[in-house]
């Protein structure tokens, strides 16, 4: 019986030692957008955020298919509010998700209950969904190559995450340790200064916390500069634009451009 095979997860290509460059969609999806990403070449992935907008089950599902056809896996970005929403982002064929906002050890243990089945979870069994094969994937190997290949990343974005990163970071099922410096900007008090020494020392702990346990450190770049520094970090999965981004400097690179054009209208 044929199946459907995902592209390479990106957990597998962090286990293979890769560093990935993704992109986020956030506010304007259209399968079309991950398909001219992934023609320009140079991502390996991208994240969906479903913290700040309100993509729904069948966009998301969408943009998964969108991404397969490109060799492209994501992982979806959400609040950890429930654990239904958890469970039909990974049904929808996301390779992973992310929760937001995570201050407390108990609240990222909690968010790894939710994306794995038994013995390490508590994930409802449900193999009818795009992460099933629509249920041909067999029950028993469906629960294993899950809780192998679902990525599950821990947003440290609070100062009280910082201060328990180690501890997230020593979760069995955490993979990876992503850093929000906006938000965490904004915690120190020092709003927007991503280049900020309190900032940059928090960062640096939380690089360290994932080495120290083996985990991927994962961030927002918001310039080349910051870029850079995250990588002499230890950064392993770097999201560098966003539908947003990708268009407003799509627009300014236009009105450049013709700037004699716009000068005289």
């Amino acid at each position: 019986m044929s199946q459907l095979s995902p592209p390479v997860t990106i957990k597998q290509r962090l286990a293979n030692g890769e560093r990935l460059n993704v992109f986020a969609i956030s506010r304007s999806f259209h399968p079309n957008h991950i398909e001219m990403y992934a023609l320009q070449g140079g991502f390996s992935g991208f994240w969906i955020d479903h913290e700040h907008t309100g993509f729904t089950i069948d966009m998301m599902e969408a943009a998964v298919r969108a991404g397969r056809a490109c060799g492209l896996d994501c992982f979806v970005r959400l609040a950890p509010t429930d654990y239904a929403s958890v469970t039909r982002c990974l049904e929808s064929g996301a390779g992973g998700v992310m929760a937001a906002m995570i201050s407390t050890v108990a609240q990222a243990e909690e968010f790894v209950t939710w994306a794995k089945f038994a013995p390490r979870g508590r994930r409802g069994l449900n193999n009818w969904g795009r992460d099933g094969n629509f249920s041909l994937t067999p029950v028993a190997e469906f629960c294993r190559l899950s809780n192998e290949r679902t990525l599950v990343g821990i947003q440290i974005e609070t100062v009280s995450a910082v201060e328990c990163c180690e501890e997230i970071a020593a979760i069995d099922g955490v993979d990876m340790l992503f850093v929000g410096p906006a938000d965490l900007s904004q915690a120190y008090g020092i709003t927007g200064q991503m280049l900020h020494p309190t900032l940059l020392s928090a960062i640096d702990r939380v690089s360290k916390a994932c080495r120290d346990q083996g985990k991927t450190f994962g961030a927002v770049a918001f310039s080349p500069e910051q870029g850079a520094l995250l990588m002499e970090q230890g950064c392993r999965l770097i999201s560098l634009t966003s539908d947003v981004r990708t268009f407003q400097e799509g627009i300014a690179a236009t009105k450049q451009s013709f700037g004699k054009l716009f000068a005289e209208s």
